[in-house]
């Protein structure tokens, strides 16, 4: 395996309900982990966790689409370094695993790798040939940090 790139990483967690339960499975060194797999260069990433009325907000504000969503990428930067925020929305996040039968730990990995490719240019929604490359890469990326494939549940 080749050495992993350098991450300058803030993780910020908004007010919310429940915050205490996402903050208690999201530390540092892991999502420090995670998005290191996913990353082809050195980055500087913020990561926001944020309640349903911010991740709703915000995806009308910058995706014209008056829903919460389970991950937001602000890409700013992909050379020489990735400078990017990854906006998760909990109780999306949380729902999406009750019904994947996953656990809340793996559905964040999964989407911080997800949101981390997408702020280094990979791109799932304009072909299905970039979906399937995408895909694959992520499983690998969750297969080597010991996790299941997230797209076979």
């Amino acid at each position: 395996m080749p050495p992993l790139n350098q991450l300058s990483l803030s993780l910020q967690f908004a007010k919310f309900d429940g915050a205490a339960e996402h903050r208690a499975v999201l530390s540092r060194s892991k999502v420090t982990r995670w998005i290191r797999h996913a990353l082809a260069v050195d980055a500087e990433i913020t990561v926001r966790i944020v309640g349903a009325e911010e991740g709703r907000q915000l995806n009308r504000e910058f995706r014209k689409k008056d829903y919460a969503t389970n991950v937001l990428t602000f890409d700013y930067q992909q050379e020489p370094e990735v400078m990017a925020d990854l906006v998760l929305c909990a109780p999306v996040v949380e729902r999406e695993a009750r019904e994947q039968n996953k656990s809340l730990q793996e559905h964040y990995a999964h989407l911080l790798v997800h949101g981390t490719l997408h702020a280094q240019g990979w791109d799932h929604e304009t072909s299905t040939e970039d979906a399937e490359e995408m895909e694959a890469y992520e499983t690998a990326i969750m297969q080597e940090l010991g996790f299941e494939d997230p797209y076979s549940r």
